[in-house]
């Protein structure tokens, strides 16, 4: 059997005269606090020494607004009484009751009353909710009411009006635990064979060592087997840290990082990037829409040229009538790229390299790939002669340095880029893994800011590379605040991805 520490032997010794007591009771006896009398139960447990319960109890408790109801009665009860008190009258004569909007709602949900036609309110004839409601015949309406009452009177865990009260917010739950530790035979008969509970020393001083008084000593026995205590240092949520990663890349890849606000006016989200006003991706049910109008910037006319008619360029827009009160409207970002189009049109001479990561929402059921908001990283590079092939090469350079080494592209479609393509990068156990959307900005989105040389742009993921380097399979845990998870989470989360054989 493994050694025992001093406190086993004390609690041991006090067990052995008390046979089962409550920690409190024993850590009185013990002089130490319930949470340690605790832990030491629990390691004479893990050696059969002792047993260690936890004993729950549950009670509740009345908010003010329970207490008011307690005192003056539910207001379905009230609200019954004088209903009852003046049959076959106009609901108007009830409406102004304190005791209306609540209690009407109630006795209307547990069907005991009704309105008719002509706005008369009436006692029902039968309940027609469950058998919590199913009072008899003999007692009718008042049974249940009365019933509610009771219930109120004397909150029940096995109760279901006690339930519902607590969602009514007029009862609050509340768990208290006590231990109770006992000692079994084993502990018994290591008793009886005797314990030296003399004070152990943990640490020799200058004066023991000297004076030889350490010879004597009781030392304390270390099992140089057994793990010391985790320690859990201070660090930054895992997800956080490859945010913080993927911007430290990109800083040292030359880049500037942009910012922007999250409440963007339609303008900058969809017109700007070409996108045109009838496409579906702007309807409701995609988009968060606010009630805040913006103005519309400086030189708008030329973006309405090039939707009605392609402006001074050889494309011919879009055609139809472009409508400014509709640009005018503000949405929650979509996307990160209405920030890129607005750097641009501040900075339209080149060289720029800027990048920024942040934020975006979109209409989305929550499942475990998709939530309603995510990071989305957004990139561009606006030089001379700059080319399609200098794009591949940021994009596989970023994510070679990210942790994946095979990286390729295929054509993709998107409605402000021309060429577009979609990289995508090699999962073991996944194979290829598509990780966003990448092209050349097209001239209808450029031109009406005298941008006037090629603009490579891209926006990625970060959540799907976030998945793959933390070895994830629900992206909600990236946005829960799991302590367990961070604990046990490496300040350095290297690539789940290897080379492709």
């Amino acid at each position: 059997m493994a050694e025992l520490t001093l406190n086993e032997k004390r609690l041991l010794a006090a067990l052995a005269e008390e046979k089962k007591a409550d920690a409190e009771h024993l850590a009185s006896l013990l002089n130490a606090t319930p949470e340690a009398v605790v832990q030491w139960g629990h390691l004479s447990e893990d050696k059969g020494l002792a047993k260690v319960n936890r004993i729950t109890k549950k009670s509740f408790e009345y908010t003010e607004e329970g207490r008011k109801y307690l005192k003056n009665g539910l207001p379905e009860a009230q609200l019954y009484k004088k209903i009852k008190s003046k049959p076959d009258s106009k609901i108007a004569e009830f409406q102004e009751d304190p005791a209306f909007k609540i209690g009407f709602g109630q006795l209307r949900k547990n069907g005991l009353v009704k309105v008719t036609e002509n706005g008369t309110i009436q006692l029902c004839e039968g309940v027609v909710r469950g058998d919590d409601y199913n009072s008899g015949k003999d007692k009718g309406h008042s049974g249940s009411i009365e019933r509610d009452e009771a219930s109120l009177k004397n909150p029940s865990d096995n109760d279901p009006k006690t339930k519902e009260f607590i969602k009514r917010g007029i009862l609050v739950e509340s768990e208290t635990v006590r231990y109770a530790i006992s000692i079994t035979p084993e502990g018994i008969a290591l008793v009886n064979q005797g314990l030296d509970i003399r004070e152990e020393i943990g640490t020799l001083t200058r004066d023991q060592i000297i004076s030889g008084a350490w010879k004597t000593a009781n030392l304390r026995r270390y099992d140089v087997k057994k793990l010391p205590k985790t320690v859990y240092p201070g660090k930054s949520h895992p997800y956080q840290r490859l945010i913080d990663e993927m911007r430290q890349i990109l800083l040292e890849m030359g880049f500037t990082e942009m910012h922007g606000e999250i409440v963007q006016s339609a303008f900058w989200n969809f017109d700007a990037l070409f996108q045109p006003q009838d496409h579906p991706a702007r309807e409701m049910q995609d988009t968060f829409y606010l009630k805040e109008e913006a103005p519309l910037p400086e030189g708008w006319e030329c973006l309405r040229d090039m939707h009605e008619h392609g402006g001074n360029t050889s494309s011919t827009g879009w055609g139809g009538k472009w409508n400014p009160e509709k640009a005018k409207q503000c949405v929650l970002r979509t996307h990160t790229t209405s920030l890129s189009i607005q750097y641009l049109a501040t900075h339209p001479e080149p060289p720029v390299k800027a990048f920024c990561i942040g934020r975006v929402y979109r209409r989305e059921a929550i499942d475990p790939t998709h939530t309603p908001e995510f990071e989305q990283l957004e990139g561009i590079v606006m030089d001379k002669e700059v080319s399609f092939r200098h794009l591949l090469g940021f994009l596989k350079e970023f994510y070679q340095r990210m942790g994946f080494s095979d990286v390729r592209f295929r054509p993709g479609f998107f409605p402000y880029t021309e060429p577009s393509v979609e990289p995508e990068i090699w999962v073991d156990g996944l194979g290829w893994v598509e990780m966003g959307g990448a092209g050349v900005f097209r001239q209808e989105v450029t031109d009406p800011w005298g941008v006037k040389c090629p603009v490579l742009a891209w926006g990625l993921g970060v959540s799907r590379v976030a998945m793959l380097r933390l070895g994830l399979k629900d992206l909600r845990q990236l946005y829960q605040s799991d302590l367990e998870w961070i604990r046990n989470s490496s300040v350095h989360a290297p690539a789940a991805a290897g080379r492709k054989t």
